[in-house]
């Protein structure tokens, strides 16, 4: 195919690579697709069960209605960071990785083609998870446009994040320490569970310094139409740290830091 320059991009190779990572997660469906709306819906009747009547209004929404948003969100950016880091590392562990490095694909095509696969499960995730809140307990989506923006650039900051973490990783353990020390506390710490403005000072404060936190609060914005911070602001911190990562991840992936044998 010869060296690709001023900017032409190789369209079969990255739609190849998209789709395996596409077929990849619909292959196991029953645990990208179904698990997460199992688990949003026990996460959902724990807290009702527990918390609900005991509760007021949260931001003039019920618990269960300000819990929502959160919860589809927490699930959107769990199952986007999983994508990727679980098809990376996986492929570092068998020793398949040289069938992506091999092709002649740039890195910015390897880049999309792994973030293509996180987007359309989020997207999936997102949509199944909807319609449950709908069905169950009867909450629409108020600015659908704005909910959509948050599920797109939450996938992208974690399919992003999921991607670096499987280029440190070498192994399982390595990459489950990741999850379990920074994805997981900055999910739950994020708002999803509570109003920040309740947290005194300085947590408050920190929070806010979590982009996750204005990924919850964009995506709460987009069901309930109410959110802490201004959703507008939310969405250029989101925006900016998906650039950041985004960045970061195409460095290492032209480098091929920790990806060539």
């Amino acid at each position: 195919m010869g060296v690709r320059r001023f900017g032409r991009i190789n369209w079969l190779g990255l739609y190849t690579l998209a789709r395996r990572e596409v077929m990849r997660f619909m292959n196991v469906w029953q645990q990208t697709v179904l698990a997460p709306l199992v688990t949003a819906g026990l996460f959902v009747v724990v807290f009702a069960l527990a918390l609900g009547q005991n509760r007021g209004e949260i931001m003039g929404l019920s618990y269960l209605a300000f819990l929502g948003p959160g919860i589809l969100m927490m699930t959107v950016i769990q199952n986007a960071f999983a994508n990727t880091s679980s098809s990376i590392i996986s492929a570092k562990m068998q020793g398949n990785i040289v069938d992506t490095l091999m092709p002649p694909l740039s890195a910015g095509e390897i880049l999309a083609g792994y973030l293509i696969g996180s987007l359309l499960r989020a997207l999936i995730v997102a949509t199944v998870i909807a319609i449950g809140m709908a069905l169950v307990i009867g909450q629409g989506i108020a600015h659908p446009l704005w909910m959509l923006a948050f599920v797109v650039l939450g996938a992208l900051l974690m399919g992003g994040l999921g991607l670096l973490g499987g280029i440190v990783a070498q192994k399982f353990d390595q990459m489950a320490a990741i999850t379990n020390f920074i994805v997981t506390p900055l999910s739950f710490l994020s708002g999803t569970f509570y109003s920040v403005q309740a947290l005194p000072e300085p947590f408050r404060t920190l929070a806010h310094w979590n982009p996750i936190f204005y990924l919850i609060d964009g995506a709460r914005y987009g069901v309930a139409g109410v959110s802490d911070a201004p959703p507008l602001r939310g969405l250029v911190v989101c925006a900016l740290a998906v650039a950041l990562v985004l960045l970061l991840a195409w460095r290492w992936l032209a480098t091929g830091y920790r990806m060539k044998p």
